[in-house]
C-alpha cells in the first residue's frame, strides 16, 4: 500500500502546468495490449481488475483543472493525505462541467472498456483512495479519485 501516494503525491505536483495524463497513468503507454489482462501491473494489481468505482472532475479549459488540483492539492495532497471522497465531491460540485457534478463527480463502477482511452488508463491506474493528476482526454481535462475495483 505505499504505492497509494505515488499518483497522488510527487508526480502530481508535475502536473500542474501541463495538465498531460502521462504522469498519473504512469506507463499507460507502454504495455499497449491492455486487453490481455495479466501483463503489465499485475505484480501491484493496478489495471488488472474489471471494475473501477471512481469519482472525476471535468473542465473544458487546462486553467480550472488546474485550480480545481490546486485546490486539492492545497487542503490535502501536497501533506501527503489522500482526500476524503466528501471532501473530493465539493470540488466536484463546485468546479466540475460533467452532469456527474451534481453527485459529486461520483461515476458509480463502470467495467473495462466502458471509458475511452486516457481516462479508462488513468482510472484503473490510479490506486485506490489517491487521486490522479490533472490530465486530458477527448472531453476535457480530468482529476480522478478511485474509490474502489474488483473483478
Amino acid at each position: 500500500m505505499g504505492k497509494g501516494k505515488e499518483p497522488a503525491g510527487g508526480k502530481g505536483k508535475e502536473a500542474g502546468g501541463k495538465g498531460k495524463g502521462k504522469q498519473a497513468g504512469g506507463g499507460g503507454d507502454e504495455p499497449a495490449p491492455k486487453g490481455k489482462g495479466k501483463a503489465g501491473k499485475a505484480a501491484d494489481g493496478l489495471g488488472t481488475c474489471t471494475y473501477v468505482k471512481a469519482r472525476h472532475i471535468l473542465c473544458e479549459k487546462q486553467g480550472k483543472i488546474n485550480e480545481a488540483y490546486k485546490k486539492l492539492d492545497e487542503g490535502w495532497l501536497s501533506n501527503g493525505d489522500k482526500v476524503p471522497p466528501a471532501e473530493f465531491a465539493k470540488v466536484a460540485a463546485e468546479y466540475s462541467e460533467c452532469p456527474s457534478a451534481k453527485k459529486g463527480g461520483d461515476l458509480g463502477w463502470f467495467p473495462r472498456g466502458k471509458m475511452a482511452g486516457p481516462f479508462q488508463d488513468v482510472a484503473f491506474n490510479t490506486v485506490v483512495g489517491a487521486t490522479s493528476a490533472p490530465f486530458k482526454s477527448t472531453h476535457g481535462y480530468h482529476i480522478i479519485l478511485s474509490e474502489g475495483r474488483k473483478n
